[in-house]
């Protein structure tokens, strides 16, 4: 399921998915992967995503 929260939050602060990227530590790739739905991140990286987003984990990647 692609992560349209997460890519919102992320647009919302101005930031591309390679300052994102950078900021977590992970690769442009990695964040695209996630965005798509292609890859789901561990609960480090997924803390990590909020915390540079200032968003909560229910925010961006609790499913309804």
């Amino acid at each position: 399921m692609k992560n349209l929260r997460m890519k919102s939050a992320r647009a919302a602060k101005d930031m591309s998915q390679q300052q994102l990227a950078e900021a977590v530590g992970v690769t442009r790739q990695t964040i695209n992967a996630i965005e798509r739905g292609d890859y789901n991140p561990t609960i480090k990286l997924c803390l990590a995503i909020c915390h540079a987003l200032d968003r909560t984990l229910d925010e961006l990647f609790w499913e309804d």
